[in-house]
Formats: C-alpha cells, structure tokens, sequence
C-alpha cells in the first residue's frame, strides 16, 4: 500500500498549489474584508482545470479522479477557504450532472462550469425549516406539459446568485416520502428564480451565500436530473463526495494554522527564547501536526475509495468529522500561540479562526456525520 500521489495526482497537487501561493493568498485577506467574490481567481481555477477535477474530459473537465481533487482542494484551502469552497461545490455540480444528468444535459452543462464562464455551479437542497432533514424539504414541482413549475425557498446556498446553473430538489409528489423528491437543474436566468439576502457571515466571506425563492420558477423537462423521485438519492450521493471536499478543505486549514505557527514560534521570544523551545507551545505544534497527518490520510481513504467505485459513505464521514472537528483545535491552538496577535486581523490566524467554523456545520453538521458513522458501524455488526 502507498501513500504516494500518482504522476497526474501530483500535477494537479502542483497546479493547485502554485496558483494557491500566486494567485489566491496575496488577495485573500482583502477578498475577505470586503466580501468580494473572487471572478478572477475562479475564471483561473476554470483555465486550469480545478473546477472539474472529477469530471470527464470530454465534457471539458480534468478526468484526474477524486484523489487528485482532494489534494487540490487542500492546496486552495491552505492558501484561502472562500476560494476553495467555490470550487469545492462547483466540483460537486459537475460530478453531479456528469453521474446523473442525460448526454444533452453533460453537454449543455458542464464545459461552461468547467471552464469558469458561468463562475459557479450551485446547489440548492437546504430550506429554512429543512437543513440536516433534507427530507422535509417544501419546495413543490409540479408538471404541467413539457415544463415543470417549481414554488419554494432555499436557504445557505453557496455562489447561489452567481452560478450559472443551480441544482434545486423539490417534492413532486408529497405522500411518498424522500421517493418523492426529484432534481431539476435550473439555470440562473430561469424565470420564477429569484435572489434573496446575501448572508453577512463570520468566515468565508469572500464566497457568496443567499436565498433562493422559486415562485412559479419554469423549468423544461428536458432539465429534470434523473429519473422522476430518485433527486433524494442523488443528493445522498452528492453528500458522500461532497464529505471528502470539507474533510480536504478542512485538512488544508490545519495546514495553514500549523505553517503559521510554526514560523511564528520561531520568531517569537520570551524568556530569553523562542517561544517555539517551550514545552507548552512545542506540543501544541506536535497536536496540530498529528491531527493533520491523520486528516490527510483519512481524507485520501476516503478519496481513493470513491475513485475505485467501491463503498465510501462511512469513511466520508469519518474524515469529514474528524478533519473539521481537527481544525477547530488547530485554528484555536493558533491563536493561543500567536497571542494577542493572534487576535488581531494582522495576523492569518485570526482569519482561520472565523473561516474553519464552518467546516463543522456544513455538507452535514458533525452530529449527521455521527449518525452515519453509526449506522454503517452498527449496520457491519448486525
């Protein structure tokens, strides 16, 4: 067994990384004062091929494979989380429609969210009154002819409102249940769709998150992503890989915090020493680099299980809670060490602190991420 980035892994780790230091982290800090969505870095990302890691060449993506697209997605955390959620989700739109959606749709589709024309790709499953019990979603699709007529509201939709495309669920018929639900692709310009209030958020602030109403939003059948009641499914799947996008973003955070640290302690005197010789800061530094060598890994598992074809919901869990939940600690351990600079905008880590919380609430809070944990483990001693 090895640990080892293949050839092409290796590039796209590369790619990633180099663009990560070049381009992204001298904007970082300013993206995130004010809030501005990145076009350019994403447009970027697009002409190198980060936005469609895990998607087939022929539709205009990298065709690397998942592992490829976790280690790039560490890269870009590392250097930004905004920027890296961006591409995270666009990921997941493309490998959504490339898996699901009919030869039309992957033509129409992907090559513009490939590419970065569109700047975004965006999904739109979270409600108000349904975020981890997506099955409660309200959003109603009814059909009438050759269209579908889609009424409702979505809440913490990342890039809503500038994707291109949007993959929205919606109930198409209320008594059955999730075999109930079905996924449609709607396109930005669709009309009926309507952006709400931009969310002013603690972290990430650089990537975009809003409401949706859909109020008599039309949409052709020739868009309906799968078969009619089988969107549930596609969202559960959809979640899997998305899992291994946060447990890689978050891997890349404890990156960052752990790089920041290091240099800092290093520099840092106190008592006639670096702060780096004392026990108390050295171990933090030994915690931090545990916790992200054992994400790595994790994460990669995950990845390369998902590449394979084979089983991946359980270790997608794993690694996604235990890769955020690590970068809780290292962010918080960041600070300490920084002091009352690291408390301060001056320095990164107080960026990291405000951008890591998030990793825990979404794609499945660490309490959803329990319960799935559970049930395989339960589900393998029965």
């Amino acid at each position: 067994m090895t640990f080892e980035p293949n050839e092409l892994q290796q590039a796209v780790q590369e790619t990633a990384r180099r663009f990560a230091r070049e381009r992204i982290a001298p904007v970082a800090a300013e993206n995130d004062r004010s809030a501005r969505f990145p076009r350019e870095l994403v447009h970027g990302l697009g002409e190198l091929g980060l936005l469609a890691v895990n998607v087939p060449e022929a539709y205009g993506g990298s065709g690397a494979g998942a592992v490829a697209y976790a280690l790039a997605l560490m890269e870009l955390a590392a250097a930004d989380c905004a920027t890296a959620v961006i591409a995270a989700v666009t990921n997941m739109v493309g490998e959504t429609i490339a898996r699901f959606g009919t030869e039309a749709q992957r033509r129409r589709f992907l090559p513009p969210l490939a590419s970065g024309e569109w700047a975004a790709g965006a999904f739109g499953l979270s409600e108000p009154q349904a975020g981890s019990d997506a099955a409660s979603m309200r959003t109603r699709a009814v059909r009438r002819g050759d269209v579908w007529v889609l009424d409702g509201e979505k809440q913490w939709i990342t890039s809503g409102d500038v994707a291109g495309v949007i993959v929205v669920w919606a109930k198409t018929d209320p008594e059955a249940g999730t075999r109930g639900v079905t996924a449609f692709l709607v396109e930005r310009d669709a009309p009926g769709l309507v952006v709400g209030r931009h969310e002013e958020k603690m972290g990430i602030r650089a990537s975009s998150t809003v409401s949706l109403a859909l109020d008599g939003c039309e949409v052709p059948e020739a868009q309906r992503l799968g078969p009619e009641g089988e969107g549930f499914r596609i969202a559960l799947a959809a979640l899997d890989g998305g899992r291994v996008g946060i447990a890689a973003q978050a891997t890349g955070t404890i990156r960052a915090a752990l790089d920041a640290s290091r240099r800092y302690a290093k520099e840092r005197h106190a008592f006639g020493r670096p702060i780096a010789e004392h026990q108390a800061v050295a171990f933090m530094l030994a915690d931090m680099a545990t916790d992200h060598e054992a994400s790595r890994l994790m994460t990669l598992r995950a990845a390369a299980l998902k590449e394979a074809g084979a089983p991946f919901a359980r270790e997608a869990a794993m690694a996604k809670l235990l890769a955020s939940e690590a970068a809780q600690r290292a962010v918080s351990r960041a600070v300490q060490i920084h002091g009352g600079y690291g408390y301060t905008s001056d320095y990164s880590v107080e960026k990291l602190f405000r951008d890591a919380r998030v990793q825990t609430l979404y794609e499945g809070t660490s309490e959803i991420q329990r319960l799935v944990v559970a049930r395989e483990v339960l589900r393998d001693l029965g």
